[in-house]
């Protein structure tokens, strides 16, 4: 399925280009990298993964009113595609330019294609959520290839090199989805609910100025000496709170939202915050769990040393292994399946417990610097619950986003899950920053504990949910 095809090699290429990242911000400017502090980097990482699914609003809107879901996810990879070549260039300049085209190309892509899957099911349609974890088995063929690959040119060869491979990957995802658009639905459609022109023309004009405006304004600071690295993820931090808050009070005001729309996004609610929770934990598998890995986990096999960032890869290997199972497993069951917020809490307390088995492998150990050896068993013990959690809960909660979207916020709605991802990488560049001030074990530990509390809390809400959510199961 062309869907499927593309999102492999954005994953490829964005993870790929993701489990370096974090390393060649802390490695040495004599070696190549830009310096940081091990918890300085992790927190950029966290702030750059904030910007990408913020913009997936402004790509979901755009789909909505502007361009329709084939042209954005197009031109989405195109941006992608041009961000991987441009931090290829060994420049450092070149690598923010890079960073910027990727966040605004992955907002665009991002949540259209999720949405494109599911017009290809009714609501009712009990293979829904089955054909969303195949979905996410396919994709995460990326996930795994690319750690393996950039991993290995970036720490082995160079940093540019990883990021070069990333960026062949996403022009073999963009051919492959022009080549496939035949089988695509909305392929020659433009926007289902598009602005009229007069007020396109406005619109267009308003964000030039704004562009500009916000140019202007970043030029100023920067030559004061007041826009620092610090101060820019303090304001991805508060725009990931203020962005989902008053996307939720749009949608809730919106005359467009039916009465029958709007009590079924009261519980989702609900279970945008349990994203939030999980994602916190995920989206450190390519932060603190990378550095971890990198100092500390065993990365030898008969004597040959492997990249430490072919660990990233084992939550792609679980994750295409996990999909079909759980997919199966929800065709069996049917109607007896466990209800869509059941699904997500097992996810939540399984990536809690991921980060438990951390603090675990952890306990006792020295935080003074003297190298101690973590057995592999430990980092792939985590990175299974942590995988198994996600296809359970991102399928489902992909698939129950495209349930319970109005109508008129259909490409909207599935941009706004992306925002609990936001949401959560802005808490996490704050939170992050702790990991080099707290022992190990305790760092881990109250990640882990702090989120398998919240899954049982969502679990005991479920008779709640169930009625508020129905008739969506």
């Amino acid at each position: 399925m062309p869907l499927s095809g593309l999102e492999v090699w954005e994953r490829f290429s964005f993870l790929g280009m993701q489990a370096i990242l974090v390393l060649y911000f802390a490695d040495a400017v004599a070696d190549g990298g830009l310096g940081m502090a091990s918890g300085t980097a992790a927190s950029v990482v966290a702030a750059y993964g904030t910007l990408v699914y913020l913009c997936c609003v402004l790509g979901g809107w755009l789909a909505d009113r502007i361009l329709g879901s084939y042209r954005a996810v197009l031109y989405g990879g195109i941006l992608i595609a041009c961000g991987h070549y441009a931090m290829a260039l060994p420049v450092a300049a070149a690598t923010w330019t890079g960073l910027g085209l990727i966040v605004l190309g992955t907002g665009l892509l991002k949540p259209n294609v999720s949405s494109m899957v599911g017009k290809l099911y009714d609501t009712e349609d009990d293979r829904r959520d089955a054909g969303f974890a195949l979905y996410y088995m396919a994709i995460n063929i990326g996930a795994f290839l690319g750690p393996l690959i950039s991993g290995w040119l970036g720490q082995k060869q160079g940093w540019h090199w990883g990021f070069s491979a990333a960026a062949v990957g996403m022009t073999l995802g963009l051919c492959q989805y022009v080549l496939g658009r035949r089988d695509l639905a909305g392929r020659t459609e433009g926007a289902e609910f598009a602005l009229p022109p007069a007020t396109l023309r406005r619109v267009v004009r308003l964000t030039l100025a704004a562009v500009a405006l916000l140019a202007a304004l970043a030029w100023g600071l920067a030559t004061t000496g007041w826009l620092t690295m610090s101060r820019v993820v303090d304001v991805t931090s508060v725009l990931s709170v203020l962005a989902p808050v008053a996307y939720f009070t749009v949608m809730f005001r919106s005359p467009r939202t039916t009465a029958e729309e709007r009590g079924r996004l009261r519980p989702y609610v609900v279970l945008f915050g349990s994203s939030v929770v999980f994602n916190l934990i995920l989206f450190q598998s390519y932060s603190t769990m990378t550095l971890l890995a990198a100092d500390h986990a065993d990365t030898r096999v008969l004597g040959w040393e492997f990249p430490s960032t072919w660990y990233n890869s084992v939550l792609g290997v679980v994750e295409v292994l996990a999909a079909p199972l759980v997919a199966a497993l929800w065709l069996k069951l049917g109607r007896r399946q466990p209800h869509a917020a059941q699904k997500i809490a097992l996810g939540v307390v399984l990536g809690g417990l991921s980060f438990l088995l951390m603090a675990w492998a952890a306990v006792g150990r020295a935080d003074d610097g003297s190298g101690w050896t973590m057995a592999a068993w430990w980092i792939v013990g985590s990175y299974v619950l942590l995988g198994t959690g996600d296809v359970v809960l991102q399928a489902t909660g992909m698939s129950t986003t495209t349930k319970l979207a109005p109508a008129a916020f259909a490409n909207q709605t599935m941009a706004l899950w992306m925002l609990s991802i936001a949401l959560a990488n802005g808490v996490q560049s704050q939170t992050v920053r702790l990991y080099d001030v707290l022992p190990t074990a305790v760092y881990f530990g109250v990640n882990g504990a702090f989120t398998v509390v919240a899954g049982l809390a969502v679990l005991a809400a479920v008779p709640r949910l169930r009625r508020t959510m129905a008739p969506v199961h």
